[in-house]
């Protein structure tokens, strides 16, 4: 498992055994179950998620109890509620596993420790937060500009095999439209 880590951030940057045996000691695995909440709205977030094998949604609740799928999170990817994991507030956001789901969990003062100690590590992490808000600003001007049909070929070509693990209500909440209305694109 640690193999895995290791791989996604020499992706980016180089490291030697020595320092990678620094990094992975900061890192703790956890296994969750299919429906299992790692975060909870209204609770502290306990760290950042790199996802070993399973399948995440970030959700987002309105007021009227509707809910929002901000992002998925498949095999290599972060996930957490950034903005409360970072301020140390309280999470706007809920993560919840779609399947059983095996992750590293790191704690912010780990994560400050590790890029203080490691300047490659600061990096990468800088490149991974570019990498996110690309395709956050991406996504929103996706919704913005261009209709349902071209939004979920958009999904089908960036995440393809996102599709096949991903109920048709999730996918529809995630493209912020209705199940019925997905249903209706021709394929």
């Amino acid at each position: 498992m640690m193999n895995q880590l290791r791989d996604h951030i020499e992706r980016i940057v180089p490291l030697d055994d020595t320092e990678f045996e620094t990094i992975s000691s900061f890192f703790s695995y956890k296994k969750y179950k299919k429906h299992q909440f790692l975060i909870q709205e209204g609770a502290l977030v306990p760290c950042n998620f790199f996802v070993l094998k399973g399948l995440l949604k970030l959700v987002y609740s309105d007021d009227t109890g509707k809910e929002h799928i901000v992002g998925f999170a498949q095999e290599d990817w972060w996930e957490t509620d950034f903005a409360a994991f970072y301020t140390e507030s309280r999470a706007t956001m809920s993560l919840e596993c779609v399947e059983d789901t095996e992750v590293l969990c790191l704690r912010l003062t780990d994560y400050r420790k590790l890029c203080a100690a490691m300047p490659q590590l600061e990096h990468f992490f800088l490149e991974k937060a570019y990498q996110g808000f690309i395709a956050a600003q991406q996504r929103i001007i996706s919704t913005m500009t261009v209709g349902i049909k071209e939004r979920y070929e958009q999904l089908l070509k960036k995440y393809p095999t996102l599709v096949q693990r991903v109920p048709k209500s999730l996918l529809a909440a995630y493209l912020g439209v209705s199940r019925e209305a997905l249903s209706r694109l021709p394929r």
